[in-house]
């Protein structure tokens, strides 16, 4: 087995939270220069920059996986992960369709813009990403895992926009792949807070929004190669793949 640093909860600058220098050049250069091996593209409500991130990382030895954070009904945090670009635009449509319409306001919330390879603007995205979409978390889950993607609710131990500060529990039937927590949180007082079973993964990811936070938080994944079957099988602890975080 080798050990790959993976963080899986990376803003761009489209996210209206991102810093504008969250570039998908710069988020490939600085992953390499800080020691990651796999990274995760998830704005919020949207996939449209994951493909440019993933294009420009074929140059290099990082790995890209493609997904979004989704703001459920509820307004919980969740990410969502997937294998394939036919999957993800899928996704996409599904975003489109349910994303609560809330016209932008850059001046509050910041700049939505989605680049290309030149670092030139192709759009500035008209509604609020940051809104929820108009289906329950369970909703969301569900559409998640039938395009074989991943699921993990964000930052779980936050005081909002969280499993348990939205729900005040864990759904019973939810499906989840594992559970993120954040930066300053312990796997064992989370765990103990929330009574979470051992049988569930806990992960830590930077939910980067600026370049200075980029690497500095990340989980090891020991797996053969730095593949999506791999990392659903360190997810899962199957085959003697496993995740820990350091």
């Amino acid at each position: 087995m080798k050990t790959f640093r993976t963080d899986l909860h990376i803003h761009t600058l489209l996210s209206p939270c991102g810093d504008l220098e969250m570039s998908p050049a710069n988020i490939v250069s600085l992953a390499g220069q800080r020691g990651l091996d796999i990274i995760g593209i998830t704005d919020h409500n949207t996939t449209k920059q994951c493909e440019l991130v993933w294009k420009l990382a074929q140059k290099t030895n990082l790995t890209v996986f493609s997904g979004c954070e989704m703001t459920s009904r509820e307004e919980v945090h969740c990410l969502g992960l997937f294998e394939d670009f036919d999957a993800l635009r899928v996704f996409q449509d599904y975003l489109n369709q349910h994303l609560t319409i809330i016209p932008h306001n850059a001046a509050l919330f910041g700049y939505q813009v989605l680049i290309d390879e030149d670092e030139n603007i192709l759009e500035e995205l008209e509604n609020y990403l940051g809104a929820s979409l108009d289906v329950s978390i369970e909703e969301i889950e569900r559409k998640v895992h039938e395009l074989s993607g991943i699921f993990i609710p964000a930052h779980i131990d936050r005081p909002r926009n969280s499993l348990f500060s939205q729900l005040g529990f864990f759904p019973p039937e939810l499906k989840v792949d594992a559970l993120q927590i954040s930066k300053l949180a312990e796997e064992v007082t989370i765990r103990e807070k929330y009574k979470i079973s051992q049988d569930i993964t806990i992960v830590k990811f930077s939910d980067t929004h600026f370049p200075s936070d980029l690497g500095k938080i990340y989980t090891n994944f020991e797996m053969e190669s730095p593949i999506f079957s791999e990392i659903k099988m360190a997810l899962a602890h199957e085959n003697g793949r496993k995740v820990q975080v350091p």
